[in-house]
């Protein structure tokens, strides 16, 4: 599938899992769109992967957690004239703590970029994709769309609408000769922590973006509609969202969470 594709847009592509993105479909041979706010990051990686593999790296600097930010960024990609063959909707944050006491500002933002931009930036794409016969979409959401987090409750809210999107979007296109696909890792060691504010000190035990991505793309050229990285985050996923009641998955979820600020 992935060598039908010329182009990928790849949002939060600075660093992490959409570097991580960045970096394998480019030694995939893909041309690339490089979304974030860090323009001296963006340009330092899409030099990297010119001179690596030879393809073309455009940047676009956005904070895409802005309200008409999605519908700016579809117009600058039809100014390159471009064509995306692959949207990748990785940009997402999360802020750790009590729902009552975190900004409200911080969370409408993280509602904005987890949930808004990434409808908003399917639903500009996805008609070129399906017109042309050819495209997928990732969206990149989380082993805790499978379960309420305390402690992480609107990050968690979000990641479970992005699986539940992505699964009924995946059928609506079946036939169209387009994929898309929730990618659903567990915790990765990325920058997330840190913007997060918590589990830091949990970070070197935990698997890297690249080995996340890899596993993700496999899956993506498998067809599936939505994949969880590792063994140990899928048997977590079955029983949280399947066997075990829901009030203890929260409870259990609870304990991991407080505190670990």
């Amino acid at each position: 599938m992935l060598d039908e594709y010329r182009t990928a847009l790849v949002t939060g592509a600075s660093r992490g899992i959409g570097a991580a993105f960045a970096r394998q479909l480019a030694a995939q041979g893909l041309d690339l769109v490089l979304v974030a706010r860090s323009e001296a990051e963006l340009q330092a990686l899409a030099d990297e992967l010119a001179e690596r593999h030879g393809v073309m790296a455009h940047v676009l600097v956005a904070d895409l957690s802005a309200p008409s930010a999605a519908a700016s960024l579809y117009r600058d990609v039809q100014a390159l004239d471009l064509e995306i063959d692959l949207l990748v909707n990785n940009a997402g944050y999360s802020k750790a703590g009590l729902f009552a006491e975190l900004a409200f500002d911080v969370q409408a933002g993280m509602v904005r970029l987890n949930v808004n931009t990434l409808v908003e930036l399917t639903r500009l794409f996805l008609p070129d994709m399906r017109q042309r016969g050819r495209g997928g979409v990732i969206n990149v959401a989380s082993n805790a769309a499978f379960q309420p987090v305390p402690y992480m409750a609107v990050y968690a809210a979000t990641k479970a609408f992005v699986l539940s999107f992505s699964e009924a979007l995946a059928e609506e296109v079946a036939g169209d000769g387009v994929r898309v696909m929730a990618l659903c890792p567990g915790a990765t060691d990325t920058e997330f922590w840190t913007v997060a504010g918590t589990w830091q000190e949990r970070r070197a035990s935990m698997p890297g973006p690249g080995e996340v991505v890899a596993a993700g793309l496999r899956a993506f050229e498998r067809g599936r509609s939505f994949f969880v990285p590792g063994f140990v985050n899928q048997v977590v996923a079955f029983f949280s969202s399947r066997v075990l009641p829901r009030r203890l998955v929260a409870r259990l979820a609870s304990q991991w969470f407080r505190d670990r600020g």
